[in-house]
């Protein structure tokens, strides 16, 4: 046969995005340590310590079960809906019907392609913060939306301006993707906040989505938008056990708003996966009632140790940070001497082998800013504020 070359390309919506910069540097992160450099990684936002041990024995037991192995409905176990519906009731003083108000989701990641898909048509516009979580912008490409942007500013407490928005031409506008607390700023729910999305939603009919997995961390007083009055009848809210619970590749998470707009997400997510594993969903309903004092050990006390050093760390780079931020990262702003926070980065990475991120990636206005994950052993966290101290003090 006759050596023709083959003229395959790409789908156009491939050229709306790059490859996630997470993807992308974990390469080159992994190419150093076999080359022997034992990089610490202070980058990414995966819990190291394990689930609650009633999480992974339930887990076990339901595994051993010859009939657990099937299809799971694409609704949820009733088990998994009801713990979702009485974390809520908990932990916030939220009220959801389990049977029509919450839709459990493999993860957030998979909420925000399919809130998308059952609200916005190509060329609708959707307000996505900046800075912000990239998937809210990437995912909103790859499905033709128009990306409008939103300021989220530090003198302004990492919270929306909400007299710019009314400024801002908003027609053809179907969603706004929220996030409190704030990832990657550490900007805390505030119920002020809250009150203004739920009347800004329902004033320009827009449908506000506040993404909400790291209400537990470093937070005594955790908060959700649906504890305002009519939230239900104009936003959507997603929590995830990835943080609060240890649970980061279980992929369980759960969307909850009203019974109408359950059932268009459902329309979509029903055509696009089946169920969660049965193990998985009856161990993550056991989750759900850890008592208080495992959430305090894990949430509050860990993260609290790990705080106190990557505040060391930020000090010795000269980084000014907010010390009233929650969350499981210390957002920090770099000094004056670098031209963007990767010429920071980079130098951290490859003189003190420490990878941390930097704010670049999460729009415009995290150019000037850097993130410290807290998920990494203490002794490893210490160990790289000694690196960095070596660095700075011979640069």
């Amino acid at each position: 046969m006759e050596n023709k070359p083959i003229n395959i390309v790409p789908a156009e919506r491939l050229s709306q995005v790059q490859e996630y910069y997470f993807s992308r540097k974990l390469k080159e992160v992994a190419q150093l340590n076999a080359e022997g450099r034992d990089i610490i990684s202070l980058a990414i936002g995966s819990p190291d310590m394990p689930p609650s041990p009633a999480t992974i024995e339930k887990l076990c037991e339901v595994a051993h079960q010859p009939n657990a192995h099937g299809y799971q409905p694409t609704m949820g176990t009733p088990e998994l809906r009801n713990a979702m519906s009485a974390f809520y009731q908990r932990w916030y003083g939220v009220t959801l019907n389990p049977a029509t108000e919450i839709l459990p989701l493999i993860g957030s990641k998979e909420g925000i392609l399919h809130v998308t898909l059952a609200f916005v048509n190509p060329g609708d516009g959707v307000l996505v913060p900046n800075p912000g979580y990239p998937t809210y912008t990437s995912l909103s490409r790859l499905l033709g939306a128009r990306i409008v942007n939103y300021n989220l500013r530090e003198d302004n407490g990492w919270q929306p301006d909400f007299e710019e928005l009314e400024r801002m031409d908003l027609s053809g506008v179907k969603l706004m993707w929220t996030n409190y607390p704030n990832m990657p700023t550490g900007g805390n729910a505030q119920i002020q906040t809250y009150e203004r999305l739920v009347d800004f939603a329902r004033r320009k009919g827009i449908v506000v989505v506040n993404d909400n997995p790291y209400s537990f961390i470093l937070n005594e007083h955790p908060l959700s938008l649906l504890q305002v009055e009519g939230a239900k009848d104009c936003c959507i809210e997603f929590n995830s056990m990835s943080k609060s619970h240890n649970m980061p590749g279980w992929r369980v998470g759960l969307c909850a708003t009203n019974a109408t707009f359950i059932s268009w997400i459902l329309k979509v997510k029903s055509n696009i996966d089946s169920g969660t594993f049965r193990g998985i969903q009856l161990a993550a309903a056991e989750a759900y009632a850890n008592d208080e004092s495992w959430h305090h050990e894990a949430n509050i006390m860990t993260y609290g140790r790990r705080r106190a050093i990557a505040e060391e760390i930020m000090n010795t780079l000269g980084c000014r940070f907010d010390p009233t931020q929650v969350g499981m990262f210390l957002w920090g702003r770099i000094p004056d001497i670098y031209s963007n926070a990767e010429e920071l980065t980079e130098l951290v990475l490859h003189q003190s082998r420490v990878f941390i991120t930097p704010g670049f990636i999460f729009g415009s206005n995290g150019e000037r800013y850097i993130r410290i994950s807290l998920c990494a052993k203490d002794e490893k966290m210490r160990e790289a504020l000694h690196r960095i101290k070596e660095t700075i003090a011979t640069t």
